[in-house]
C-alpha cells in the first residue's frame, strides 16, 4: 500500500508541458546537419552539385525553423509551472513528465522519441547510402 501511495505522489509532482525540451531541438538540429554532411558525400561534379546545394538549402531552412520554434511560445499558452521561476527543468525531469500533444497526453520521453525517430531514420539512411555510394564509386575507379 505504501508503494501505491508513493506512486500517486510521484505522479502528482510530474510536470505536464506542451513544449519540447531544448535538448530535443538540439538533437533535431544535429541530425539534420548530419544528414547534410552525408548528402554532400554524393558530390561527383556536374549537375549533382547544383541539386545538392538546393537540398542543403531546404535542410538549412528547416534548421532555421527549428531554431525559431525553440524560441517562440504560442500567445495563448501560459508559462509552465517549472519555468515560471526562470529555471528550466533538466532533461531528465522533463522526460519523466508528461507531454501535452494535440491528441492527448503521453510520456515526455516517449514524445521525444516519436519526434526524433523519423529524422534519425533519414539521417542514418542517408549515411548508409553515402557510404554505399563511396564504396561503389571507388570500386568503379579501380
Amino acid at each position: 500500500m505504501t508503494e501505491a501511495n508513493g506512486d500517486k505522489q510521484n505522479d502528482a509532482t510530474l510536470t505536464v508541458t506542451g513544449r519540447l525540451h531544448s535538448q530535443v531541438y538540439a538533437v533535431l538540429i544535429g541530425l539534420a546537419l548530419w544528414m547534410v554532411l552525408w548528402v554532400w558525400s554524393f558530390v561527383d561534379g556536374g549537375e549533382t552539385d547544383y541539386i545538392l546545394f538546393i537540398v542543403t538549402g531546404f535542410i538549412l531552412i528547416v534548421v532555421g525553423l527549428q531554431l525559431v520554434l525553440m524560441r517562440v511560445r504560442r500567445a495563448d499558452q501560459t508559462a509552465d509551472a517549472d519555468t515560471s521561476n526562470g529555471t528550466a527543468p533538466s532533461f531528465y525531469q522533463w522526460a519523466r513528465g508528461e507531454f501535452e500533444a494535440e491528441r492527448g497526453r503521453l510520456r515526455a520521453g516517449e514524445a521525444a522519441l516519436l519526434i526524433l525517430l523519423p529524422i534519425a531514420a533519414a539521417a542514418i539512411g542517408m549515411m548508409a547510402f553515402g557510404i554505399e555510394f563511396q564504396i561503389v564509386e571507388h570500386a568503379a575507379g579501380m
